[in-house]
């Protein structure tokens, strides 16, 4: 049986400087799965709705680039190394949602947000801070997180017209990943956060959403 690879710090170092920028820099992160989009045909959309829409894909963007560094954080402060793989993995699983977003945010004639720097940087520290706490602490706010995550896809769901069955067909698969994610987190023995403290999440989520649906 082969042997677990062991990185030294250089090593993750230069793994993070590698994530950071296939998060950061556009086209730089490629799915591994294609996107659900191209099943769906392209339909006629006004000018407004297309501004809206574009607006709606450029919040998840910004929220996969916050589940990124989210999760490289806790990976860098895991304690335990099964812990750590399964933040690489679940970071490895966003980057088709990062990838997905970004194409159909240029699809519709927009770009991402200028905003995407601050929020991988405090998202980082709050995925790092959750690790250092411990795993149970770590796994707990990915599942949290990844509630919240579910609640906005729903909010925008409701808003994206039926004939952009392009954006929907995006959004509907992110759910049904993001929601395995915090199944998987509690499973792993993840801790269940109090009401408060989701509400406090909401609130921050709140922010990050009326700031980049135009910035």
């Amino acid at each position: 049986m082969a042997s677990e690879r062991h990185y030294s710090p250089a090593d993750r170092l230069l793994q993070q400087v590698d994530t950071v920028l296939r998060t950061l820099l556009p086209f730089s992160g490629p799915s591994t799965r294609p996107s659900p989009a191209v099943l769906e045909e392209e339909t006629s959309l006004d000018e407004q709705s297309k501004r809206h829409i574009a607006g709606l894909m450029r919040i998840n963007h910004t929220g996969e680039v916050c589940a990124q560094a989210l999760y490289q954080g806790q990976a860098l402060t895991a304690k335990l190394p099964h812990i750590r793989e399964a933040m690489e993995q679940a970071a490895d699983e966003e980057i088709d949602h990062l990838a997905w977003c970004e194409q159909r945010v240029r699809e519709l004639g927009s770009r991402t947000s200028l905003l995407n720097p601050l929020f991988y940087g405090l998202s980082f520290g709050i995925g790092a801070t959750a690790g250092l706490i411990s795993d149970k602490v770590s796994l707990g706010f990915v599942a949290a997180t990844e509630d919240q995550v579910v609640k906005h896809l729903d909010e925008h769901l409701a808003q994206i017209p039926r004939e952009d069955a392009k954006s929907r067909a995006i959004l509907e698969q992110m759910r049904t990943d993001e929601q395995l994610h915090s199944s998987n987190a509690l499973a792993a023995g993840g801790y269940r956060f109090p009401a408060p403290i989701k509400f406090g999440m909401s609130l921050m989520a709140k922010v990050m959403t009326k700031s980049t649906y135009r910035i």
